[in-house]
């Protein structure tokens, strides 16, 4: 994710045109943006828009909603859903939209809302070459700070997941896998993925 300014696939400039300046951007703005398919996010009022994302990118996203929604059958304790979906993490930060969350029975939205009101119990970003400082950086701290339980960062380069889970208001390393190692996670106990199974094949 990068700033709109080095996005050729968007006319839209922070600043410019009538268009908030980086840092003032708020929902009633990002509401006023052209659906030019773009993903468009606004975090702590810094607007963002996605590149498409790589065949690998959404290879491993289809793989995650597999295998998930396969947990979440057996164990009925909320709802998977992917992108592009609002969620709401406060004034300033609305919406992001990450590439997968998990919600709690507790906090699935009502019927007829747009939107996810507060912090899911999971999410799942999936790393892209434009993503790296957004996903490792300005998200993680984004989640931490507002509470998000679990938080995976997937990277289809390194073919590994690292889960993080929340505790007295920081997040900690419950594990990373690679190759051949299941994937498991603190917030869903029992789910066991395999990680190779995440990624493009390889060829041979």
């Amino acid at each position: 994710m990068i700033t709109l300014e080095n996005n050729p696939q968007t006319t839209v400039i922070a600043g410019e045109n009538g268009w908030p300046r980086q840092g003032a951007w708020t929902y009633a703005d990002y509401l006023r943006l052209p659906d030019d398919g773009n993903r468009y996010e606004i975090i702590q009022g810094v607007l963002h828009v996605a590149n498409a994302p790589t065949p690998e990118h959404q290879y491993t996203v289809t793989e995650l909603i597999f295998y998930l929604r396969q947990y979440v059958a057996a164990h009925p304790l909320g709802i998977v859903l992917t992108a592009p979906i609002e969620v709401h993490l406060s004034e300033t930060t609305r919406p992001v939209q990450p590439d997968l969350i998990f919600v709690a029975n507790d906090r699935q939205p009502p019927p007829g809302q747009g939107f996810i009101d507060g912090a899911p119990a999971l999410i799942v970003e999936v790393v892209s070459p434009t993503s790296i400082r957004r996903d490792r950086k300005i998200k993680f701290d984004l989640y931490e700070e507002a509470g998000v339980a679990e938080y995976w960062i997937v990277d289809p380069r390194t073919r590994s997941v690292e889960v993080y889970t929340w505790s007295n208001g920081e997040y900690a390393l419950f594990g990373q896998f690679i190759a051949d190692e299941l994937t498991q996670s603190k917030r869903l106990p029992g789910l066991s993925i395999p990680t190779n199974r995440l990624f493009y094949p390889q060829s041979t």
